[in-house]
């Protein structure tokens, strides 16, 4: 076994978190887990075989076993690792996540969330919680996340995506979102009409506009404010922009097309 299907958008429900001890009584050991999941983090060098495909464990190398699988460790002395068994939801797509790869970078990060798993379980289960579904959602993106049946997003549009995120209030060129993300102009552009259907300037128009959006529907934020965090301080631009992608005015959303009406204190535009 290569990969794992997991389901993330929902917490896992976590059963033990520890530091195992292995290579000690026997150097190999074989065993599953019939009903859990296998989160591990290694710091030591063995042999690894899931279902009957052979892995090799090294330091900073992080597993990920689904439930009913038998796996086969050779160990070269006494060997310790983190682990967490835990039970994982059906919500959502599946992620398709290698059972074995190398923490890299993330080692650090991810070493920090499963440390404070352990020091938090049992005592703080929701916290130690916590912080095994932030170390999975990072184990998941160690390499490109793939959902079950649809290709891998291409690093360069995530970190476009990633970018416009974080700067929707800022003006944004796909000149400087290329640049961030290591590729030219024109490869971004075909890159991310690949990948969405849509051109960058669209997609940033359509994020911009959505919050907007959330902001007049569910916020009592003044207009102008709206309007300054989605990167079109212009109040004229944006009642033009609002008109145009979201069919009415500032006013006219904040109204209640959606059937509720937002009540703003005394003196708000």
């Amino acid at each position: 076994m290569d990969t794992a299907r997991a389901h993330l958008d929902e917490p896992p429900a976590v059963a033990a978190v520890g530091i195992g001890v292995h290579g000690c009584a026997s150097r190999a050991e074989v065993f599953l887990l019939p009903n859990l999941w296998q989160l591990h983090l290694y710091g030591y060098d063995a042999d690894l075989t899931v279902g009957d495909t052979a892995h090799a464990i090294r330091p900073g190398r992080v597993s990920l076993i689904p439930p009913g699988t038998t796996v086969r460790y050779r160990y070269r002395g006494r060997s310790e690792h983190l682990y967490v068994h835990l039970r994982l939801g059906a919500t959502g797509s599946p992620l398709s996540i290698p059972v074995i790869q190398d923490a890299g970078t993330e080692l650090v990060p991810l070493a920090a969330q499963l440390h404070g798993a352990l020091a938090s379980w049992p005592h703080a289960a929701a916290r130690a919680t916590a912080e095994v579904w932030a170390a999975l959602w990072r184990v998941a993106h160690l390499t490109p996340p793939r959902t079950a049946g649809v290709p891998a997003t291409h690093p360069a549009v995530a970190a476009a995506l990633a970018m416009i995120e974080a700067r929707l209030a800022e003006p944004l060129s796909v000149a400087e979102i290329a640049k961030a993300a290591g590729v030219s102009h024109n490869h971004l552009t075909r890159l991310f009409r690949a990948a969405t259907g849509e051109s960058v300037v669209g997609y940033l128009r359509a994020r911009r506009m959505e919050r907007a959006r959330h902001f007049l529907r569910a916020t009592t934020l003044s207009i102008p404010a709206i309007a300054a965090s989605v990167g079109i301080p212009d109040l004229q631009a944006f009642n033009k922009a609002c008109r145009r992608e979201l069919g009415a005015s500032p006013r006219g959303i904040r109204a209640g097309l959606n059937g509720q009406r937002v009540v703003q204190p005394p003196g708000w535009p």
